[in-house]
C-alpha cells in the first residue's frame, strides 16, 4: 500500500487500537517494546498516514471552543473569560469561535460537535459518552487537534486534557469536610447534578474515596440528583433533608460537586442550618464570592480558569505547526478559597 494509508489500516493490520498507533507515530509514552515494534513494521509496509493538522487556509489558525448550552454560573464565566482572551488569541494569530452546543441529547451534541471539522482544532467541553466520543475520533481524524476543557472523554483520541485534577478535587473536599464533623454530627451529604460529565463523576469518587480511607467512621449520603437551577436544587435539598432517614442534626457537611451551590446554601438556610453545616463547592464564580461573604459556603476549590483558556490555545497552536513537547503542560492546581483569603 502507498503512503496513503491511514491510522486506521496501521491499526487493523498491526491488531491495535487507533489510539496506539497515534501514540507510536508521535513519539508518545505508555507503549510496550513489542507493540510499539510492530506497529513500525506494519509503518514500514504500508506506509506512513498524512501528516496531522492541515495547511491553513487563511493568515490565523480556526479555534473552536466547545462548552455546554445549558446556563451555569461556571460555563457562563467561562465563555466570559474565552471573550476576554480576544485581544491575546490575535496577538497569536488565532481566530476563535466558541460553540455552545446543547447537552441533553448525545446524538444531537456529536452531530454538532462533527460539523467544526473546518476548523484547525477545537477544545471541548463535553459529557463523556459514546457518541461524544466518536464524534472526536472523527475530527481527529480528519486532522483537528482536539483538546478536553475542565472534563475528559477518556478513551477518545484527543491529545490531552487540560484542566485540574477532579479527583484531587473531590479528595480535597472529603478533608475539608471530614475534618469538621465531630461529635454526633457524623453525616456527610454528596450532592450533584445528573450530568454525564467526567469532572463531577471524578470528584465524587475522590470524595469517596477519602472519607472512607481516612474518617471510616463517617456516614456519606447521596441526595437525589439536583437539578441544575437554584431554585429548583433548593426545593429537591428541602424534601430529602426533611423526609425519613436523614438526621439533620447529624449532618456535618455538604459536597457539591457541581452547579446549584446558592440553592443548597438557600434550603440550608431555610432549616437554619448555615454556618453551622459546611459546604464545599466548585470554580470561583461571583455567586460564589458572594456565598463565601455569608457564609453560605465554607470552602470554593478553584482552578485558574484564565490558565486553562490561554494553556489550551497554546497547546493547540503548537499541535498546528508541529512543535516538538507541544503536549508538556503543566496543570492548575486546586486551590483552597475561603472568605479569609480573597484579598
Amino acid at each position: 500500500m502507498s503512503a496513503t494509508a491511514t491510522i486506521a489500516d496501521i491499526a487493523a493490520r498491526a491488531g491495535v487500537g487507533t489510539a496506539t498507533v497515534d501514540r507510536v507515530l508521535n513519539k508518545r509514552p505508555g507503549v510496550n517494546a513489542e507493540t510499539m515494534q510492530r506497529v513500525l513494521q506494519v509503518v514500514a509496509e504500508l506506509g506512513s498516514p498524512p501528516q496531522r493538522g492541515r495547511p491553513r487556509k487563511g493568515e490565523n489558525f480556526r479555534f473552536a471552543f466547545v462548552l455546554p448550552a445549558e446556563p451555569s454560573p461556571f460555563v457562563e464565566l467561562v465563555d466570559r473569560l474565552i471573550a476576554q482572551a480576544a485581544g491575546e488569541f490575535r496577538h497569536q494569530h488565532i481566530t476563535e469561535v466558541t460553540h455552545r452546543l446543547a447537552t441533553a441529547d448525545a446524538a444531537q451534541f456529536a452531530a454538532e460537535l462533527s460539523q467544526l471539522a473546518d476548523c484547525d482544532a477545537v477544545a471541548v467541553m463535553a459529557p463523556d459518552l459514546p457518541p461524544v466520543k466518536l464524534a472526536i475520533n472523527e475530527l481527529v481524524r480528519t486532522g483537528v487537534h482536539v483538546v478536553t476543557l475542565f472534563t475528559d472523554v477518556a478513551g477518545s483520541m484527543r491529545e490531552t486534557h487540560i484542566g485540574a485534577d477532579n479527583r484531587a478535587a473531590g479528595r480535597t473536599a472529603g478533608l475539608l469536610l471530614g475534618r469538621m464533623a465531630a461529635g454526633a454530627r457524623d453525616t456527610l451529604l454528596l450532592s450533584s447534578q445528573a450530568t454525564r460529565l467526567s469532572a463531577e463523576i471524578e470528584r465524587r469518587i475522590g470524595f469517596a474515596q477519602v472519607v472512607e480511607e481516612r474518617f471510616p467512621k463517617l456516614k456519606v449520603l447521596r441526595t437525589p440528583d439536583l437539578p441544575a437551577d437554584d431554585a429548583g436544587a433548593s426545593r429537591a435539598l428541602l424534601r430529602f433533608l426533611r423526609g425519613k432517614g436523614v438526621d439533620v442534626a447529624r449532618v456535618a457537611g455538604i459536597y457539591n460537586v457541581g452547579s446549584g451551590s446558592a440553592g443548597v446554601a438557600r434550603a440550608l438556610e431555610g432549616l437554619g442550618l448555615s454556618g453551622s453545616v459546611g459546604v464545599v463547592a466548585h470554580d470561583f464564580t461571583d455567586e460564589h464570592r458572594a456565598l463565601l461573604g455569608t457564609n453560605g459556603l465554607a470552602y470554593v476549590l478553584h482552578q485558574d480558569i484564565h490558565y486553562c483558556i490561554s494553556t489550551a490555545a497554546r497547546v493547540l497552536r503548537a499541535l498546528c505547526e508541529n512543535v516538538r513537547g507541544a503536549l508538556n503542560v503543566v496543570q492548575p492546581r486546586v486551590e483552597i478559597l475561603t472568605a479569609e483569603n480573597l484579598h
